[in-house]
C-alpha cells in the first residue's frame, strides 16, 4: 500500500469512499496501471511526485487494472496507462499514455488545480537533503527492492548530485528501454556531460573565490557555473553561463552559448529555461 501523501491505493473495497465520495471534496486523479506497463512506471512517479508537491490540491487513486479488474472494467480501460480526472463524483477528463511533467501541470492547471497554498512554500522552507544521505537511502530502498527499477534511477540521479558520474552513468546504461527514455534519465545523460568537465576541476569555493577576484576569468566562471548545474542549483548556473556569455560571448569559439543550450536540456525548471531563453536571445540579438 501507499504510504505518499496525498496517494491512495484503490480496490473495490475502498473505491466508494477513497474515490467518489473523495472528489465530492477535491479533485481526484485514477491512474490505471500494471506492473507489466513500461510507460506506467515513467508516468506513476511524476504523478506521485506532484501529488506530493501540490499538498493536497487532488488526490492520487492508483488503481492495479490486473488486481481490481471490476474497476476497470466499470471505467472501460482498454489500455495503460489511462488517467481520469474525477469531480464532484463524476469524471470529468482524462488522457491516455504517459505525458511529460510539463503536460501534466497543464492538464491540471487547465481545471483549475493549483499547490494548495503554502504547499510551495512549505516545500521551499523544508531542510534541503544532504545528497550523501540521499544516496545512502535509496541504496538501502535498491538492496531492498532490486527489482525496482525507478529506485535505479533514482539513485543514479542522487549520485550525480554528489560528483559520483562513473556509478550514476552505469546506473544509466542498464535501465531497461522505457526508463531510458524517462525525461529525467535523458537529463541526467546530459548532466553527465556536464560532470565529466568537473572530473578534474577546482572546488566549487575555490571557483566562487576566483570568480569574485577576477570577474573576467572566463574559464573558472564556466566551471562554477558547471558545479552549479550538477548540484542542482539551475538558477545560479544558469546566471553565471549568461553573465560569461556577456562578457566572452567569442570565449572559445562561443562556448557560453552553447553550455547555455546544453544547460536548457539539464534544468527541469520549464518557467526557469524559458526565462533565461529569452534573456539570452536578448544578449545575441
Amino acid at each position: 500500500m501507499s504510504n505518499l501523501p496525498h496517494v491512495v491505493d484503490v480496490t473495490t473495497d475502498n473505491f466508494e469512499t477513497e474515490v467518489l465520495q473523495k472528489s465530492l471534496q477535491v479533485p481526484v486523479l485514477v491512474d490505471f496501471w500494471a506492473t507489466w506497463c513500461g510507460p506506467c512506471k515513467s508516468l506513476g512517479p511524476i504523478l506521485e511526485k506532484l501529488a506530493g508537491e501540490y499538498g493536497g490540491a487532488f488526490v492520487l487513486a492508483k488503481v492495479d487494472v490486473d488486481q481490481q479488474q471490476q474497476i476497470a472494467a466499470a471505467f472501460q480501460i482498454r489500455s495503460v496507462p489511462t488517467v481520469f480526472l474525477l469531480v464532484g463524483g463524476q469524471p470529468v477528463d482524462a488522457f491516455q499514455g504517459a505525458l511529460p511533467e510539463g503536460q501534466l501541470r497543464q492538464f491540471l492547471q487547465q481545471h483549475g488545480i493549483q499547490p494548495l497554498a503554502g504547499a510551495e512554500a512549505a516545500e521551499a522552507d523544508a531542510a534541503p537533503l544532504d545528497p550523501h544521505e540521499e544516496v545512502l537511502r535509496l541504496r538501502q530502498a535498491v538492496q531492498a527492492e532490486p527489482d525496482k527499477e525507478e529506485l535505479k534511477l533514482d539513485l543514479a540521479l542522487a549520485l550525480l548530485r554528489t560528483g559520483a558520474a562513473d556509478e550514476a552513468g552505469k546506473l544509466l546504461d542498464a535501465l531497461p528501454a522505457n526508463l531510458a527514455a524517462d525525461d529525467r534519465a535523458v537529463r541526467a545523460r546530459a548532466r553527465l556531460g556536464f560532470a565529466a568537465l568537473l572530473k578534474d576541476a577546482p572546488a566549487q569555493a575555490a571557483l566562487e573565490r576566483a570568480v569574485a577576484a577576477d570577474p573576467d576569468d572566463h574559464a573558472a566562471r564556466h566551471l562554477l557555473a558547471v558545479h552549479q548545474l550538477v548540484g542542482g542549483d539551475s538558477a545560479a548556473g544558469l546566471e553565471n553561463l549568461l553573465e560569461l556569455l556577456r562578457r566572452g560571448r567569442d570565449y572559445q569559439d562561443g562556448l557560453a552559448k552553447k553550455a547555455l543550450i546544453d544547460a536548457f536540456r539539464v534544468v527541469e525548471d520549464e518557467d526557469l529555461v524559458g526565462q533565461y531563453r529569452r534573456r539570452m536571445a536578448s544578449l545575441l540579438f
